[in-house]
């Protein structure tokens, strides 16, 4: 048991930064957190998923890249660049005040003269330029700056080695043993060893600057400041025009759409189409406990809000690609996973680092996710759910779908009787949750919408007897005595994934065991307005341990508040939901509604697709109408 020190005792400050505080970056291949001290804390290469270079985040031994003022570790501010990924970092110090810019370079398409290995989505006329690019600008004064670059490959395990290459003092080439893996650092300071570190020191004056960039591919890093500057404007660009493509509303929230458009953007592995659950593995649900979990991969699960937002929002090629993403795992695999890798990789085998220290001493850390060999009947109508958004939102059936979607519907009507361990993939035993039961119904329903739409009447009659079923089946089982669903069959528990059952459109958002349900919610699982996912002492979950407060399970209460007409208690939910966003606009899975600490990794892709649903909710509601048609809306009968 941990006690609280005595009266006037101060604790040891923590090493690690809060986990709000990081800076996301993107290329759409790779991402990275920069710490507030200027410090990248975590970058996996050559993808997403791959093992770390960087991981100072999961143990201060397990590598970083700083490069900022030398005595100083607090900014004075912190901004991204209006309408791109390109993070801005100001400093003040005793003796003058310097900018630093942090990004993932995006460059031209570069595969004209070969085919790329990876992407098998449509090329566009970008590509990511695999390069972690770092420029400063002395503003006013004199200011000592250091760069110190320690990469430990294969998540710590690998210590580099490194050696000048044929630029003399301004590239390093790093490497580790073992590792098929080439780090070039490349700058125009002068450049030292130190061990496994590459370091370099320099004042800067007045109207001066420099940079440093991070290779690991063949293509060319920028060898002069001048080049790094046109390549820093090149990508920023494409950011701002990427996000001009977009259908925003003009209202006050519109930046906090415009910032989780951008961010989920950035958890998306172009090649594939694949949109990623968040960057990063391990980061705790609970302070010093065990709820750690690897979350770069990509969840079935995901899509119908992914669709219904992207489209939503006005950002068809993406939905379209993470849609075909979807469709070739569910063409090619007769069982559909509930999660895959950012390739389609089935197997994601859960490994334990126990050399390493985790978050804040948060152990254990793991790699891939054993929730991959979890039956979750939820998964089908999600897959059916996002079809029909793709169909709606195209009037027509491609014709390669429809053998897919029997599948799916048809696996929903084999399996919906049996348990299953539900949306949150819980390790205890498997139970009858309501909400896969009633996600089973979405799938028949969808289903049987989709064959009349495609005029195979009997089939649909077939559809539609079934979606019946499951639906008298939840209406007589999945209902407390006080008229209220219930978190599985077995128990009057409530559960936040019941928020669902009218967002999906069970039952019209009038009927009395929808409203109660819903006010159920928002009155006894909450802890200061938050939104609890269930009751640890409640539920079998296979973990000890309590958590924080689910952030996407907030905006769905804020989703159906609205539905139910409650809209005034719904713009007061959301709007504090919003403020408790990070000084850069991002979300975590978790929030500890005492302290607002944000918890679990980050950042969440379900969160902002969850508070994209809640702000264009609350929006609708305050012009008038949830069926406005003022921004498209793909489809009537989903969220």
């Amino acid at each position: 048991m941990t006690m609280d020190p005595p009266a006037g005792v101060l604790c040891d400050a923590s090493p690690f930064p809060p986990i709000a505080d990081y800076g996301f970056l993107s290329d759409c291949e790779v991402t990275a957190l920069v710490a507030p001290s200027g410090n990248v804390e975590w970058l996996c290469l050559p993808r997403m998923d791959s093992p770390s270079v960087f991981a100072a985040m999961l143990d201060r031994d397990a590598g970083g890249f700083r490069i900022g003022p030398a005595d100083i570790r607090v900014p004075a501010a912190r901004r991204y660049l209006p309408g791109t990924m390109a993070l801005e970092t100001s400093w003040g110090t005793p003796t003058g005040w310097i900018i630093v810019r942090d990004l993932l370079l995006i460059g031209p398409w570069h595969h004209d003269d070969e085919l790329s290995n990876t992407h098998r989505r449509a090329p566009t006329d970008y590509d990511a330029s695999h390069v972690l690019l770092r420029t400063v600008r002395c503003v006013s004064g004199e200011v000592q700056i250091t760069l110190d670059c320690e990469p430990v490959f294969d998540y710590g395990r690998r210590p580099a080695h490194w050696a000048y290459t044929d630029r003399g003092y301004h590239q390093g080439a790093a490497r580790g043993d073992g590792v098929n893996l080439e780090l070039k650092l490349t700058t125009d300071m002068r450049l030292g060893f130190e061990g496994t570190r590459a370091t370099a020191r320099t004042l800067l004056r007045e109207g001066e600057t420099r940079f440093c960039a991070l290779s690991w591919t063949v293509h060319e890093p920028p060898y002069t400041f001048a080049e790094a500057y046109e390549r820093l404007v090149w990508t920023a660009h494409h950011w701002q025009h990427w996000l001009a493509r977009g259908d925003f509303p003009d209202h006050p929230w519109r930046s906090f759409l415009e910032r989780s458009a951008l961010t989920l953007k950035g958890l998306t592995f172009a090649p594939t189409g694949a949109l990623i659950a968040a960057a990063t593995t391990s980061l705790p649900e609970t302070p010093g406990g065990d709820r750690n979990w690897d979350y770069r991969y990509s969840w079935i699960r995901d899509s119908t809000f992914a669709l219904w937002g992207l489209y939503t929002l006005g950002f068809d090629w993406e939905a379209d690609d993470f849609f075909w993403f979807i469709a070739d795992v569910a063409e090619r695999d007769e069982e559909l996973q509930v999660m895959y890798g950012v390739d389609g990789e089935r197997d994601l085998e859960e490994h334990i680092l126990d050399y390493l220290d985790g978050y804040e001493g948060a152990k254990p850390v793991r790699v891939g996710n054993a929730a991959y060999k979890h039956h979750q009947h939820d998964v089908w109508g999600a897959v059916l759910d996002s079809f029909y958004i793709h169909t709606r939102s195209r009037d027509r059936l491609d014709e390669r779908i429809w053998p897919i979607l029997r599948r799916q519907v048809d696996a929903a009507i084999k399996h919906w009787q049996e348990p299953d361990r539900g949306i949150w993939e819980v390790r205890g035993e498997p139970k009858h949750f309501t909400s896969s039961k009633v996600m089973c119904w979405v799938a028949a329903d969808r289903g049987a919408r989709l064959a009349r739409l495609r005029q195979d009447f009997h089939l649909a009659a077939r559809w539609q007897a079934a979606a019946d079923e499951i639906h008298a089946d939840v209406c007589a089982n999945g209902v407390t005595e006080r008229g209220i669903f219930r978190q599985h069959y077995g128990t009057d528990a409530l559960d936040a994934s019941l928020l669902l059952i009218p967002l999906v459109h069970f039952l019209p958002p009038t009927d009395p065991r929808i409203r109660d349900t819903v006010l159920a919610i928002a009155d006894e699982l909450t802890v200061d307005d938050l939104v609890m996912r269930y009751l640890p002492k409640e539920t079998d979950d296979g973990q000890a341990g309590e958590e924080g407060t689910f952030t996407i399970c907030s905006f769905w209460l804020v989703s159906a508040l609205t539905e139910i007409r409650e809209e005034t208690r719904a713009r007061r939910l959301c709007e504090k939901v919003l403020s408790f966003a990070s000084p850069l606009g991002l979300y975590a899975e978790e929030i500890d509604p005492v302290t607002g600490r944000h918890l679990g990794n980050f950042p969440q892709a379900f969160t902002h697709l969850a508070l994209i649903n809640a702000v264009i909710h609350i929006i609708r509601a305050e012009r008038g109408s949830l069926t406005s048609k003022t921004w498209r809306t793909p489809a009537t009968g989903s969220l």
